[in-house]
Parts: structure tokens; sequence; C-alpha cells
């Protein structure tokens, strides 16, 4: 920048050094022409400026984004030159450049929407908040809606440690933060700091709410819903939601009106560090080595002490437990069988690990095909040393226990999820997330070895979580992977714990499916995904939809299988382009735009003030009551053709056909072949057209042409010249009742 561009220098000279500096030279109107900007201040004197030996200000920013908006300055337009766009916006507003800023937010808006993608499903609002989008059903009173924090209820804990000072002080920095979201059938819960709401879908009126829990006095950790209870001691149509925190669980029964009620509080001793049903019985599971059962028929809370517990799983009614000393065991639980002599559950052991690595991971896999003894199990587990192995269960071989079938030492940590499929086999290790996937082979349902499963993909689901977030923040966002095991299964990454984006992707490639970001920007806390049966009609299948959680706690809605669908298909081509938006910015000025404003109402007048004005049109006259009466013509200006054509009244149409009257109208406007110079001071000649052609069998030509007299009024002016040819009124149709008139 030239010395003549410079303010005052109150500090000492400053040398840059050269290889990281970059010299612009320009004018003062060219940095000035904007008001309230950074260099208006700069040149002005209210921002102390840095000068080198030469006299040139120096300003601490990138040089490569500083081209671009120099050359704004200078001729309007804008060439990013390779730029990107957010990195151009940030600087445009530490510039203070208001029309570029407004410009490039405009790039931005141009694939964003507060209504959402195509994905975009729905919204639900913090509990407590009205939206008119948003239907909320049940007896829901105001004494029990949570948003009244400060009158609200609170239930109390007899075991735990009361909490001093305002409850809504503890759980994340934003205490209307969704913490957890689970869905189960066509219900979800969300789980906020202390309270629990419960929302369920129709199909006609869309989600509801339906249940919300007193205010606790401590903070939610873990969450589970059954929403599909069959049979037993609380009915068909009873559900049942239960919370965790430290080592206490409350257990509510939910009905279809939106009542609940409290089943009770148990208690498992040590931290409860895994909650969830299998079938009509809750499981309370912790890595110290206990378990706790809640049976729905005989309301009977069970604890049993085994060895320390990695990881789980559930098949049907069997409960697999990975434990540290490299076993697997299972508990039925559905008979929940108690052993006679001390009244024990029954725990057995089903394998143990050849080098009794502790079991970090279990997948269990029940295969179409059954006998008489039962289901063909397939199980892959990881240990903490980093191997995968996968064992079978024959139906025939149930005594001899399950038989190892594979076994794969590509993981240098330890296996901290694994899941085994119709068609594929993934592991995740704990090495950032490091994903790990194989194709399955199989053979009439079952997996096979010929030619067995072979590697197909290796990739990061990389996610970074908050260390000073409270305890069992991490239960709401859990990676996955998630789906049906007959169906592509996907990951979610969020990537920092702030985000207001996640990226879905195959858990068997790794490739992204979609990118959803928050339709108001907030961040999310919480995220899960659930298959809803949207549809009760014959054909209709079940939708994978992903429930996002948010900081100001709401919760939306994304069409997973929308996004499926889509995948794959070539974009077609849409609105603008960046290019191509920037352009057609750069022909008008912002600051005289806004958005379209309201549509005109129906009863907007559309006549301008003054002398001009819209005037109703003179309606026709009517048609002649009797046949012989004449029909009246209202005058219209004449017309006229070329130079030298006479005048046309467009008086009353001639008879004939709808050809021969253009025939005779043109006839009659066409010049003669043989014109004959204009004859002054005689008679002028009168010009008649030719008999009209008529179809045979029509009958004896009429002896004479009728007129029609003109309407009565003023009769308009006489041509200015003598010599014009005088109008011949065509004939009127004669009625005919084998053609149509015109």
């Amino acid at each position: 920048m030239p010395p003549e561009a410079s303010g005052p220098s109150p500090r000492p000279a400053l040398t840059p050094p050269p290889a990281l500096s970059h010299r612009f030279s320009t004018s003062r109107q060219t940095l000035t022409w904007i008001s309230d900007s950074f260099f208006s201040s700069l040149l002005s004197g209210r921002i102390s400026t840095l000068k080198d030996e030469t006299g040139a200000i120096f300003i601490d920013r990138d040089p490569t984004v500083f081209a671009p908006i120099l050359n704004f300055l200078r001729t309007k337009e804008l060439d990013p030159r390779g730029v990107s766009i957010s990195l151009l916006l940030h600087e445009a507003q530490f510039y203070g450049i208001t029309p570029l800023v407004r410009r490039l937010q405009l790039r931005e808006e141009l694939d964003r929407s507060s209504c959402g993608s195509v994905l975009f499903n729905g919204y639900l609002p913090p509990p407590g908040k009205s939206n008119p989008n948003t239907i909320v059903a049940g007896p829901q009173i105001a004494a029990r809606l949570p948003a009244t924090t400060d009158r609200a209820p609170v239930r109390r804990s007899n075991t735990m440690p009361p909490n001093l000072g305002n409850a809504g002080l503890l759980g994340p920095s934003e205490p209307g933060a969704v913490r957890i979201v689970c869905g189960h059938h066509n219900w979800i819960a969300v789980a906020y700091a202390q309270f629990l709401v419960c929302y369920r879908m129709k199909e006609t009126s869309g989600w509801q709410q339906v249940f919300s829990s007193p205010r606790l006095d401590w903070v939610i950790e873990r969450v589970a819903l059954n929403a599909k209870v069959l049979g037993g001691a609380l009915g068909d149509h009873d559900k049942m939601v239960a919370v965790a925190s430290c080592s206490e669980i409350i257990l509510w029964a939910l009905q279809a009106d939106g009542n609940g009620s409290e089943i009770g509080v148990f208690h498992l001793g040590v931290p409860v560090e895994a909650l969830f049903f299998v079938g009509n019985q809750l499981i309370a599971t912790s890595h110290t080595g206990k378990i706790g059962v809640w049976n729905a028929v005989t309301k009977h809370w069970q604890i049993q002490d085994i060895v320390p517990i990695n990881s789980y799983d559930a098949a049907g009614t069997f409960l697999l437990l990975g434990c540290n000393n490299g076993s697997i065991y299972y508990v039925d639980v559905q008979k929940f069988p108690l052993r006679m002599k001390d009244n024990d559950l029954l725990v057995t052991e089903l394998y143990r690990d050849p080098t009794e690595d502790a079991v970090t991971a279990l997948s269990v896999y029940l295969t179409p095909k059954t006998s008489d003894s039962g289901n063909w199990i397939e199980i892959a587990y990881g240990t903490s040393s980093g191997v995968v192995r996968v064992i079978v269960q024959h139906p025939e071989t149930v005594g001899s226990g399950p038989q190892l079938f594979q076994t794969f030492t590509v993981h240098r940590s330890p296996v901290t999820k694994i899941m085994l499929s119709e068609k594929h086999l993934i592991s995740v290790c704990a090495d950032n997330n490091h994903v790990r996937t194989w194709t399955v082979t199989r053979f009439r349902g079952m997996i096979s070895t010929q030619p067995g499963s072979t590697p197909l993909a290796s990739f990061k689901i990389l996610s970074l979580d908050d260390l000073d977030a409270p305890a069992g923040c991490g239960a709401g966002t859990d990676i996955g992977p998630f789906g049906e095991r007959d169906e592509q299964q996907v990951f979610i990454q969020r990537v920092v714990p702030d985000a207001c984006q996640v990226f879905v992707r195959l858990s068997s490639t790794g490739k992204r499916i979609c990118e959803v970001r928050s339709v108001d920007t907030a961040a999310i806390t919480a995220f899960t995904v659930h298959e809803c049966e949207g549809s009760s009609r014959i054909g209709s299948r079940p939708r994978r939809y992903l429930f996002t959680g948010h900081a100001n706690g709401s919760v939306q809605m994304w069409d997973l299988t929308t996004a499926m669908e889509m995948l794959g298909k070539p974009p077609e081509a849409g609105g603008l382009t960046e290019e191509e938006l920037l352009r057609q910015l750069d022909q008008c000025d912002l600051a005289l735009t806004g958005p379209p404003g309201p549509p005109r109402t129906p009863n907007t007048s559309f006549r301008s003030p003054g002398p001009s004005r819209v005037d109703t049109p003179t309606p026709s006259p009517p048609l002649p009551k009797h046949r012989g009466e004449p029909l009246a013509v209202p005058p219209q200006p004449p017309y006229r053709g070329a130079e030298g054509d006479p005048p046309f009244s467009g008086g009353p149409r001639g008879g004939g056909s709808f050809v021969e009257r253009c025939q005779e109208l043109a006839q009659r406007l066409s010049p003669p072949e043989n014109p004959e110079p204009p004859r002054f001071g005689g008679k002028s000649k009168i010009l008649r057209p030719p008999p009209p052609r008529r179809p045979p069998n029509s009958g004896p030509p009429p002896t004479a042409p009728r007129t029609v007299p003109p309407p009565p009024g003023p009769v308009p002016a006489p041509p200015a010249t003598t010599d014009a040819l005088p109008i011949i009124p065509l004939a009127t149709p004669k009625s005919r009742l084998n053609e149509t008139s015109f």
C-alpha cells in the first residue's frame, strides 16, 4: 500500500518476514468507499497501524484471501479465485465489507433452508414450548410439563445424595440439552438432564407427546424403552420405560392414552453401565460383574453376581454376556430359570476363548434355518488383544457347544464393537474407531467357507468426545452400526462435540450416504437410528429415521430410507451454480434488495392513481330475439392496411363458409393487378367483390345481400379524403342447418 494511503504511525516500524508478506498497492478512495469498514477506521486513525521501512501499512491477515476482497473493492465484482467461500466470508466479516458479506451469505444460503433438505422429516420442540406444527396429545397439564422447572414437583431419591441448589444446573452446559434418544417400534424416549419425555407416532396425526416423567433429583445416565409388550401381567397394550443413574433404576408403565404409573425403584448396588429390555424383562448390567433382571410376570427384581462383564448382546429370549475371563455366558430370560438350591439365576457358560482374552465385543446372528432342535446360531466376538473370531452352533450338536469357524487378527487395539449381519462382518477397534469389514458368504442362509469371508474395506469413524461432559453423555452419541441385520447398516459420525451436523456412512464400505445439518443451527448432543412402522397398509414397509437431539432441547427427524434410495443416483441439475449466482448478484445493489414480500390479497386494486384507469369492458349487445331482426354491431375503429389500402371497418361478416369469407376478405384487401391511375375531380369507382362460391345443392342464390343498419348513436366521421373507396358491408350469414357460422 503506498504511503499516501496510510494514516499516522504511533508505533515504530515493523519489518515482516519477506517470505510471509505480500505487498498490495491501491488508493485511499478504493479502500474507504464503504463506510464503517476496517479500512475506513484504519486510515482515519481510529485503529493503530504498523508500518515497515517504506511506510506501507502491515495487516496481519492471509494475503491469498485478501486479493479477491481488494478486487471487489476496486470493481464491485467478486472473483473467488479458488478461495473457499466460508473462508472468504469470514475475512469479509472481519474487514466489515457489508455488500460482500451479504453476497457471500446468499451464496451459503443457496443450499440451506430453515425447513431442511429433502431428508428432513419433522421437528419436535422442547417440552413446554408451543409449536403450531406439532400436535401434543394426552392429558398433559401445566404441572406435569418439565418446562416449568421452578414449580415442577421433584421426585426425591431415598438412596442417592440430594442435589444441592437448582436441579437444572446438573448436566451439559445447557440444562435443556437432549442427552439420550432411544426408540422402539413407533415410540421414542427423549432424556434430558433430569426428566424424560416419550413420543408416539401415528399414521394420521404424526408424532405426539404422550408422557412426561416427574423431575428427578439426579442426572439420567441410561434409558431403556419397550413399546411392544406381548402378553404378561401388564397386558397387551402397556409400554414400559426405565431410566438409571449410578446404581438406581426407576421403571414406569405407560398406557396409550398418555397416563403413566411408577412400577418401582430398583437398586443394582454398583453403577449401571447398560440398561435394556429383552422381551418383557428389564436387564441392568455392570462391569463389576453384577446383573439385575426384573421379570414382568413375577414382578421380581433379581441380582446375580458373575465375573466382570465387558459386552453383551441379545438373540430372541437369550441374553449373552462377554466376560473378562474370556468366557461367553448365556441366560434364557423368558423362562427365567432359578436354581433350586440357592434361588440364583441359571447362568450357563457357552464358550471360552482359546487364549482366554477378555471378550470386549459380542454379536449374535440367528439364521432363518430352523429345526426341531433350534436355530443355527452364529456368534462373532472381539477380544482385548484385537482378535476377531466367529463361532457357530449346530442345532444337531447342541451338547457339544459352538465350534470355532474363523479368526481374524487385523486389529492392534482392543475391539470395541462388532456386528455380524446377513452380508457383512464389521469390527471396530479403539484406535480412533478404526473399522474393518468383510463380506460373508452364505449357503441356504448359513455362513459358508466357500469362498469364505473376504476383506471389504478399512476406514475410520473419527468422533471426538467432550472430556468435561458429565457421566452418561456418551450413551447418546454411540456411532453404531445401526439398522436391521438383514439390511445395509450405517454409522453416524459427529466429528466434534459442538457440531451442528453429522455424517451418515455405510457400515460396510464407509461411503458417505448423506450429511445432516441442524435446521436451526443448534448443536447436536444425541442421536440414534430407528425404524418405525409408519403405515398399516398392505405392502408398506418400515422406514428408517435418524433422530437428532439438540442443545436447545429440540428433536429433529431425518428420513434415511430416502437417503438410501438416492444413494448412487446422479444428482439432477437444479438451481444456480455458485458461479452463476455470483454473476447474477453482481448485477444489482444488494443494499436495495430484500426477500420477497407477502403475496397480494385477492382484493388488491390494480388501478393506478391519476387520470389513467382501467375501465370495465362494455357488455356485448344482446342477441336478436327473432330470426328476422337485424344484428346490432357496435362501432369499431377502422383498420388500415398497407399504404393506399382502404380502411376496413370490421362490419358485419359475410355469408358462406369460413374459408370463403377469408378468401373474400383477402381479395378485398389485396391491391388490384392493373391499378388505374387516380382520378381527380371525378366520381369514385365502386369495387365489388366477385360472387362467393356456393357449395352444391345449397339452393338458389339470394336476390340481394342484406345489410345491417348502423347502431343508434353518434355516426363516426367520414374519411378525410374524398377519393377513398366506399366501404361495402358484407352480407349477413344466411341461416343454414348444415353449416356452422363464425
